[in-house]
């Protein structure tokens, strides 16, 4: 990133590594808690850099049932000493069980179960949005959702005439379900295209948007700049495996792309090691 123009990028939508000993392929996950705070804070400068003054820091973290506090202790640092400033807080939704008006219940999504005693199964994580300002101005709308009641359209004037409502702070987005992690999620710790592509329309700036993420893993964040058409995607990965996985991710959708779609919008987001 040290490399990057400062003021160069729009949106970053990011997951580092969250120091829970997860078990990645060429990075060691079990720093001392100060060790890594101190870490992080030194690639949040780097993404503060290279960041515009009105662009959007998506970043997900997510903890463990017996290690809670981290999301909030790197919050804390990522928040301090001039980095940035928390303008939203996202829950993401992992799995879900809600009650009916029939009194059913539905239960839907995905979840890594966990065997306790003493802990319930997590099913969310967190995504912290971040600013340089805390007053970078979103287009609510462009990932929102149709109103259950039509009469609200008419009745709203912030509606605008439009069936479209701001989606609010808790995102359901469940995984794909797959049936072998070699092939298909080698990476231990990934999060849905489908999260990335939520990040890139409510930040709202559309085609010209300049994508990065410093931590690319098998390139979700690529892959939904792709399918997105957005300009531009810059991601950083350490790992060899995990970045060739990426380029086939990429070059798999490309053959599936529609034939309709113009050279210039073809997936060739920009992919260093």
């Amino acid at each position: 990133m040290a490399e990057l123009e400062s003021e160069s990028i729009d949106l970053v939508v990011t997951s580092p590594p969250y120091n829970l000993g997860i078990d990645y392929s060429s990075y060691d996950d079990s720093s001392s808690r100060d060790t890594f705070l101190q870490w992080c804070q030194a690639w949040a400068l780097e993404v503060r850099r290279v960041l515009r003054n009105n662009g959007s820091f998506f970043l997900n973290l997510g903890g463990s049932p017996s290690n809670p506090l981290l999301p909030h202790q790197l919050l804390l640092t990522l928040t301090d000493r001039d980095l940035f400033i928390l303008q939203n807080t996202f829950h993401w939704i992992k799995s879900i069980s809600i009650q009916t008006r029939e009194d059913k219940t539905i239960s839907a999504g995905h979840f890594k179960p966990i065997n306790s005693r003493r802990f319930v199964n997590d099913c969310h994580e967190f995504v912290f949005h971040l600013t340089k300002t805390g007053s970078v101005e979103l287009d609510r709308r462009a990932g929102g959702v149709p109103y259950a009641d039509k009469s609200n359209i008419r009745r709203w004037k912030h509606t605008a005439g439009s069936d479209r409502r701001c989606r609010g702070n808790t995102w359901f987005i469940p995984y794909e379900t797959i049936r072998s992690r070699d092939t298909q999620r080698p990476h231990p710790a990934t999060f849905p295209v489908a999260l990335v592509q939520q990040c890139i329309l409510l930040h709202g700036k559309g085609d010209d948007t300049v994508l990065l993420d410093p931590f690319l893993g098998i390139g979700s964040s690529a892959l939904a700049a792709a399918q997105s058409k957005i300009a531009s995607c810059i991601g950083f990965e350490i790992d060899g495996d995990y970045l060739q996985f990426a380029r086939d991710r990429l070059s798999a959708a490309n053959k599936s792309a529609d034939p309709k779609t113009p050279p210039d919008r073809a997936m060739e987001p920009e992919l260093p090691l």
